[in-house]
């Protein structure tokens, strides 16, 4: 992420603020260990941006530079459908997280377990599906279902192996392709979602 920003500091003065180039208003800035932070809150509202939270990760969305004028590109995001797909991302994280640390764990992966996130994921990628407006909306829309479908496909594997007894050995998921696929894809997509744009490298299919 990169903002264009401006510290504003005057010598002899221990109240500093910090503004965005380009947005109107100012956020107090705290200096603690020679170090300046201010609040990620105060930030978003300053950029006129959004947060999205997930799993050990917070997102900030910020609008396009050309945000006030027509939007002619047929490679952005609409905002409605980058904030569904970021958090159905989040999901898969956290239900592929869950997954990977129950293997290794030697767990029992069961169904119910499985459903839970499964649920929730095929939830939010509807919610994804009906914010998709634009056609790099749709094509990303496409991605996030290939990224579910696998995700599902490698827990029903897991979940079947429980129930037949097989023995699924901690190592499991070590160099395992579909789920290398899985992982080459979030990124992909995290990518797309950080620069708001639709670029298919080929990791989701």
């Amino acid at each position: 992420m990169c903002i264009s920003a401006l510290v504003l500091v005057h010598a002899g003065q221990q109240n500093r603020t910090f503004t965005v180039a380009g947005h109107s208003g100012e956020i107090p800035v705290a200096e603690i260990g020679g170090r300046f932070y201010v609040e990620i809150d105060a930030l978003a509202r300053l950029s006129n941006g959004s947060l999205s939270y997930g799993a050990g990760q917070i997102i900030l969305i910020l609008p396009s530079s050309n945000a006030n004028m027509p939007n002619t590109s047929t490679s952005a995001f609409t905002k409605e459908f980058l904030k569904a797909g970021i958090e159905q991302m989040s999901d898969i994280r956290e239900w592929r997280s869950t997954l990977v640390s129950a293997v290794q764990r030697g767990f029992p992966i069961t169904s119910d377990w499985m459903a839970s996130f499964s649920n929730r994921a095929q939830h939010n990628l509807r919610l994804a599906s009906l914010a998709a407006s634009s056609e790099s909306d749709k094509n990303a829309f496409q991605l996030l279902t290939n990224e579910f479908n696998n995700m599902k496909q490698l827990s029903d594997r897991f979940v079947e192996a429980n129930k037949s007894r097989t023995y699924t050995r901690t190592d499991a998921l070590d160099n395992d392709p579909l789920d290398r696929l899985i992982v080459n894809c979030g990124h992909s997509l995290a990518a797309m979602a950080a620069n708001g744009q639709f670029v298919d490298d080929g990791s989701c299919h």
